[in-house]
């Protein structure tokens, strides 16, 4: 790949495509948003608007068509979770590098087939887990690997959302793979991988099921000799929080997940319980830095901070979370 820009093109015209990937794409340094292909003509025109010379793809055949361009060299793509593996082989049997939305896979042995695919190809494939491109998970890795609290002892999660008014959407439909696990519990487990460096035992879980998916699921793990707990929903108040409690201090993240939207973004480093110290970000966007470390990975400047394997690691944490969860009892009101 040369050091010209990339050529983006996404498969499929989501609403967070259109809101928060495509203008990341657009705005990012060494990427075009090339084209898009959808479907049917739901938000195209908003593509147009966006990018005013935009490709537009619709119809049936609208995503091999999008492939079928010689001009694109890389997609992204938000469609569906049960359509993820097909289309990300799909793309790369087409010559495109493929960045991918969570969860990549419905379980965490399909990710072979895509290693597989990328070895066969040379290209580079990928997970949109966009939360590692933003410089607080490294600053917060950094602090507890320096001693910053001691050492660690537990983490804590929680990532709550309340969509049961949006009866159609995918996330709560078995047949899509949706659940709360997969959505977003992605992002509790993944975060205290990458921080810990360790893999998690002992997972169990208590889970409300609704409509043949995880509505609420109580997650506990062992990161070694770290304990674990957190708690993913698609049922409760908008809340997340991430916090890493050490024998001589505490991290405590205020929006670890979807900084900017939710709220500014901000570590906190408690020490004995009395000095506080904050490193706050108040103008990083991690969808623009996700595309251009992408880029970079494609011009083998340096390698993608989210490997397929780390990815499989998540999704297999995900699937053992599910298969060993209990449920409990679910009162629908």
């Amino acid at each position: 790949m040369t050091d010209q820009a990339l050529n983006w093109g996404i498969l499929g015209a989501a609403s967070f495509a259109l809101e928060h990937m495509g203008p990341a794409i657009h705005a990012a340094q060494g990427a075009t948003l090339a084209a898009v292909a959808s479907r049917g003509l739901r938000n195209l025109a908003a593509f147009q608007a966006l990018v005013p010379d935009i490709r537009t793809y619709s119809g049936d055949d609208a995503y091999m068509a999008l492939l079928s361009d010689p001009d694109i060299d890389a997609v992204y793509i938000p469609l569906p979770n049960h359509m993820h593996v097909n289309w990300t082989l799909k793309a790369l049997a087409a010559g495109k590098y493929v960045l991918c939305e969570k969860p990549m896979t419905l379980e965490g042995r399909e990710f072979d087939q895509l290693i597989a695919a990328c070895d066969r190809s040379g290209l580079v494939a990928a997970e949109a887990f966009m939360i590692l491109h933003h410089p607080q998970w490294a600053y917060t890795r950094q602090l507890i690997a320096d001693g910053a609290i001691g050492r660690l002892a537990r983490i804590s999660g929680a990532f709550a959302f309340d969509s049961r008014e949006d009866v159609n959407n995918i996330r709560h439909r078995s047949e899509t793979g949706g659940g709360a696990l997969r959505d977003i519990g992605v992002y509790t487990f993944g975060s205290a991988r990458f921080v810990t460096g360790a893999e998690p035992e002992d997972i169990s879980a208590r889970i409300r099921w609704e409509n043949k998916v995880d509505a609420y699921s109580d997650v506990s793990a062992r990161f070694g000799d770290v304990e674990y707990a957190a708690y993913t929903t698609t049922r409760m108040s908008l809340f997340q929080e991430m916090t890493f409690h050490g024998e001589g201090g505490l991290i405590r993240l205020t929006a670890p997940f979807n900084p900017g939207t939710y709220r500014e973004a901000a570590v906190e480093l408690h020490r004995d319980g009395h000095s506080v110290a904050v490193q706050k970000y108040p103008a990083v966007n991690q969808y623009v830095l996700q595309v251009e470390a992408f880029g970079r990975a494609v011009r083998g400047e340096e390698s993608f901070p989210v490997t397929l394997e780390f990815s499989k690691g998540t999704q297999c944490a995900i699937d053992t979370a599910l298969k060993n969860g209990s449920s409990l009892a679910w009162t629908q009101r």
